[in-house]
């Protein structure tokens, strides 16, 4: 069977944890990842990478002294991230509520990006905040967390974190199409 059917298949069973039915497009993942100087960054977090279809980019980009800490919920994407054999990436099963806790017991300090799928309107309130939350907390101070999400609603909230330091653009060329904020921490 096809990765993408794969997808499809489990992210119906689970719409509530995944938040979308279609892995994100090329096109999606490049606009996320537009403005990472990869050759500085050493700690990429990735919160929600579904299957790895943005996981994959950002490996292809990351500096050989980078790392990618992936947290995923999700058993079947849970196993199929740990199917990606690269030596810098790591994929935890745990809670984005977790980030700080998870990467200092891998001996990492601060992240210097966070890139983040979560279906972050269709979490319980309280979670979804508490997230938000923790990835500014964890955060280098001018690091961005970039999340997409497929309406406006959630600028207000992600505003109550970041400030007025976010940017946001759209992108057409995804199933649905998508708004990308990017959130710089200052």
């Amino acid at each position: 069977m096809s990765k993408k059917f794969n997808f499809f298949k489990e992210a119906v069973k689970n719409y509530k944890t995944s938040g979308t039915i279609v892995p994100s497009s090329r096109y999606l993942a490049g606009k996320m990842l537009r403005g990472i100087n990869f050759s500085k960054a050493k700690v990429i977090v990735e919160l929600g990478p579904g299957n790895g279809a943005i996981t994959h980019d950002i490996l292809k980009r990351i500096q050989p002294d980078a790392v990618v800490i992936c947290f995923e919920i999700n058993d079947a994407f849970y196993n199929e991230l740990k199917k990606i054999k690269h030596p810098q990436l790591i994929v935890l099963k745990a809670s984005a509520e977790e980030i700080k806790s998870e990467i200092e017991k891998l001996g990492y300090g601060k992240a210097d990006h966070i890139v983040s799928s979560l279906p972050l309107t269709i979490i319980p309130k309280e979670i979804s905040h508490n997230i938000l939350l923790e990835s500014h907390q964890f955060l280098h101070n001018k690091g961005m967390f970039i999340q997409y999400q497929y309406s406006l609603t959630y600028y207000k909230k992600l505003k109550e974190v970041f400030g007025n330091n976010i940017t946001l653009s759209f992108e057409p060329f995804n199933f649905p199409p998508a708004f990308v904020y990017k959130c710089i921490k200052k």
